[in-house]
């Protein structure tokens, strides 16, 4: 970040260290519980319901003070400004992208295709605002946050995303017959589909990369410090995982499967269907854990990926996240939720939103005070921009 000398200001933030050289630890702590936040949570709900989601931005706003304000760094709480009636003028802009794309898509191929390209063209533009507002609208100690990240930065992040969704529609209009298209068209879906999947870490990186890089608190900002590779490498964990958990139901129902067509066809096999049938019944018990296991296992190394190598010669973050305690709150979360049709939801975003930021510690190099003072005291205004952005668009990324 720099000042309007071009000078770069968090170098010159950065304070000396402390007498021993080592770094203080900053606690986070989250003091909300599931029975307040519930109160709040079945109150918005059904007032979005009554107001056919019109009140949707009141609601979020009520969310975002709740969570906001029992998040505690340093035993101070952070704080959410955000003006629903701002927030709403953003809300209704996607409302209408979003209902403009699903009358075009029931036209015509060109149509959906125009809409697609027009969204595509203006999500970017989106997310730069929905960041820029949330964090000029969130403040700690007086301070509001801001995000420095430009509009060229985001296209540069986002557009690569709907490159291979704009080839595969586009493809489309070349063909005479879409519900019988040329064989040129599935390899090309093909090749489209499998570039998709192994450039999406680089496409992950590459968004995170824009965000942690311009993340600040009045002058001082952040940098973000992960590789590429580092992405990769959880990307590839993920899918060994993946592997070691489904590969033995498929052998197992490759050879349930033989021996009930040797049953069949008069040869031995007796147990066979039997097993065939066992496999098939416990396919999708199996799915399910896979699945909340491996996804489990990529939001942990996210986080703590992302976090600890987010910060600046001043402070940083360190994510400490365990799989093992986010996997059994997750399993418990979805039990209960099942048992209570989904009224243990609150409950479950509350001890979710504990777990995780209770992992999370800041490291400074100087006392919090101290450096409160020389950032209250710096060229850069520290209440950030109080209006955010003029939609107020906030879509939550």
């Amino acid at each position: 970040m720099r000042d309007a000398q071009g000078v770069a200001v968090d170098s010159m933030m950065e304070p000396p260290e402390g007498p021993a050289g080592q770094p203080r630890q900053l606690a986070i702590r989250f003091t909300g519980s599931g029975s307040e936040y519930f109160r709040i949570w079945i109150v918005n709900l059904l007032l979005v319901l009554v107001t056919f989601t019109l009140y949707y931005p009141w609601a979020k706003a009520r969310r975002l003070r709740y969570f906001h304000g029992h998040t505690l760094v340093d035993g101070t709480a952070l704080g959410f400004h955000g003006n629903p009636r701002a927030m709403l003028r953003g809300y209704l802009l996607v409302g209408l992208l979003f209902v403009l794309y699903s009358v075009a898509g029931q036209f015509s191929v060109l149509a959906g295709l125009v809409a697609l390209v027009l969204v595509a063209a203006i999500a970017p533009a989106l997310l730069k605002s929905s960041m820029r507002f949330r964090l000029a609208n969130t403040s700690w100690r007086g301070m509001r946050f801001v995000f420095s990240g430009s509009t060229a930065q985001a296209y540069r992040a986002m557009l690569p995303m709907f490159v291979p969704a704009v080839l595969v529609a586009g493809g489309l209009l070349w063909v005479a017959n879409p519900e019988r298209p040329p064989l040129w068209y599935g390899w090309l879906m093909l090749v489209v589909s499998l570039g998709t999947v192994a450039v999406l870490p680089w496409l992950l990186w590459n968004l995170k990369r824009y965000q942690h890089e311009n993340y600040g608190l009045a002058s001082l900002q952040t940098g973000f410090k992960a590789s590429v590779g580092a992405f990769y490498l959880l990307a590839f964990k993920c899918l060994g995982l993946a592997l070691l958990m489904v590969l033995p139901l498929l052998g197992v129902a490759v050879y349930g499967f033989g021996q009930a067509g040797s049953l069949r066809s008069g040869g031995a096999g007796s147990g066979g269907a039997l097993l065939a049938a066992a496999v098939v019944s416990l396919a999708l018990p199996l799915t399910l854990v896979t699945y909340v296991t491996v996804k489990t296992y990529f939001t942990t190394g996210l986080q703590n990926l992302v976090w600890t190598k987010t910060g600046n010669r001043s402070m940083r973050f360190v994510s400490k996240l365990r799989f093992s305690r986010l996997f059994w709150l997750t399993v418990r979360n979805w039990l209960l939720m099942l048992l209570t049709l989904g009224l243990y939801w609150p409950f479950a975003a509350v001890a979710t939103a504990r777990l995780r930021l209770e992992a999370v510690i800041v490291k400074t190099r100087q006392d919090p005070a101290t450096l409160v003072s020389l950032l209250q005291a710096s060229d850069v205004e520290a209440s950030g921009d109080a209006a955010g952005d003029l939609l107020g668009i906030d879509i939550g990324l």
